[in-house]
């Protein structure tokens, strides 16, 4: 596994922001640059049926090592990283022996990662850590999860004694503009379940995630003169001003946790004669869930009767839904990871994730698919950060699950 640290900081240099709001896939054509070199890279350490589409999407097989029949699995990260904040010229810095203490990425710009902001990285004192330079993020959401990958894979390929099924691999676009799952082949991929590398510390492991939906409100108003506007006009900036107060205070995301859902307002923009809200509603219950849209749409009814029929417009979609549905009748895809874990003295530690991955999706795609911890921090910031042991680990334990599906 000594090339895990190379294979990293070489794709993180290679820029693949992805961009909202594109209907292509991928969104970003500087995607392929990465893409390609997977391609070659999978080709030379041995791995077959490698292709590449004109969307980007990576797919590889290592065939089978037993005369038996097993599970056919999959291990699925995503290319491109957040357009939140640049991926281009992106200077990655190692720090070998970390001692503890707070971190200069950018002596020059005065940004430093700090231990009080940030003290959960004293964790790491006398490990190797891997940051930006403070002035792009450092991309390990998601090029952790494709060099541990690729070397899970090669590992397993240099060292036949370890006993395996067919194993799939994909390395996906447009994950961070939520459409990495939009033209994924399931069938195609032909895995029984699979698991994306995109977590975070060490241990994380997620087979919960957020109901999601994206609502967007325009109100329509009336401009006059302000000078002679009494009982004439009609401001449309007023009415979401009005709007927007009347979800709790209690239920955004800067005062919730854990499993506890939320209404939060994205983006406002307005004049007197047209504004719009945009929201996202979260809720890790699916009852919860619908009755947050729900209170949407009853809020939209209230105000229509107010101000007037066309006065309110509601756009609302369903963006995905809590894997849970789809992972629980098939636990042991769960329990498989876990005992991988714990087979390598790693302490699991099982959460719901607070967002969304590529997995929701395809676990309702039919392809169930939990989310292994992948090491980095603080993702789509330029104090991301990711610990080199952590990476390692999560390549044993692609390892592990593989050895343990074919000797179980």
């Amino acid at each position: 596994m000594e090339k895990l640290l190379e294979r990293f900081l070489r794709y993180v240099k290679i820029d693949t922001e992805s961009v909202p709001g594109v209907e292509q896939i991928p969104s970003t054509k500087k995607q392929f640059d990465l893409a390609n070199l997977l391609v070659e890279e999978l080709k030379e350490i041995g791995l077959e049926e490698v292709t590449i589409d004109e969307n980007c999407y990576v797919m590889a097989t290592l065939p089978s090592n037993v005369d038996k029949e097993v599970p056919t699995i999959g291990f699925v990260a995503h290319v491109d990283t957040t357009p939140d904040l640049t991926g281009k010229n992106v200077n990655p810095q190692v720090w070998e022996n970390y001692d503890g203490e707070d971190i200069v990425l950018n002596k020059e710009k005065g940004i430093v990662l700090s231990t009080e902001e940030f003290p959960e990285i004293k964790q790491y004192v006398g490990q190797t850590i891997v940051t930006t330079d403070g002035t792009t993020l450092l991309g390990a959401d998601d090029k952790a999860g494709v060099a541990e990958i690729m070397t899970a894979m090669d590992y397993l390929v240099k060292n036949p004694e370890i006993k395996h099924g067919k194993i799939r691999i994909c390395f996906t676009p447009d994950e961070e503009v939520g459409k990495g799952a939009d033209l994924f082949d399931v069938d195609k991929f032909g895995a029984e379940w699979a698991y994306t590398m995109d977590g975070g510390p060490m241990g994380e492991f997620e087979y919960e995630n957020f109901n999601a939906a994206y609502a967007e409100v325009t109100f329509r108003g009336q401009n006059v003169h302000p000078g002679t506007a009494k009982g004439k006009m009609v401001n449309s900036m007023n009415i979401a001003a009005k709007f927007a107060t009347k979800f709790p205070d209690s239920e955004t995301p800067e005062t919730t946790e854990k499993y506890e859902g939320f209404y939060h307002l994205l983006t406002m923009t307005g004049s007197v004669e047209e504004s719009k809200l945009q929201y996202i509603i979260r809720d890790h219950d699916r009852t919860i869930f619908e009755a947050r849209k729900d209170h949407m749409k009853a809020l939209v009814g209230t105000f229509r009767n107010e101000y007037g029929m066309n006065s309110v417009e509601l756009n609302m979609v369903d963006q995905y839904y809590n894997m849970k549905e789809k992972v629980e009748p098939n636990m042991h895809i769960v329990d498989l990871a876990l005992d991988a874990m714990k087979a390598l003295d790693i302490e699991p530690d099982v959460k719901a994730i607070r967002g969304g991955t590529d997995g929701a999706r395809l676990s309702f795609m039919g392809l169930p698919c939990p989310n292994i911890f992948a090491g980095g921090h603080n993702m789509h910031a330029r104090y991301e950060y990711v610990p080199v042991p952590t990476m390692k680990a999560a390549t044993k334990v692609i390892v592990k699950i593989a050895e343990l599906v074919a000797t179980k």
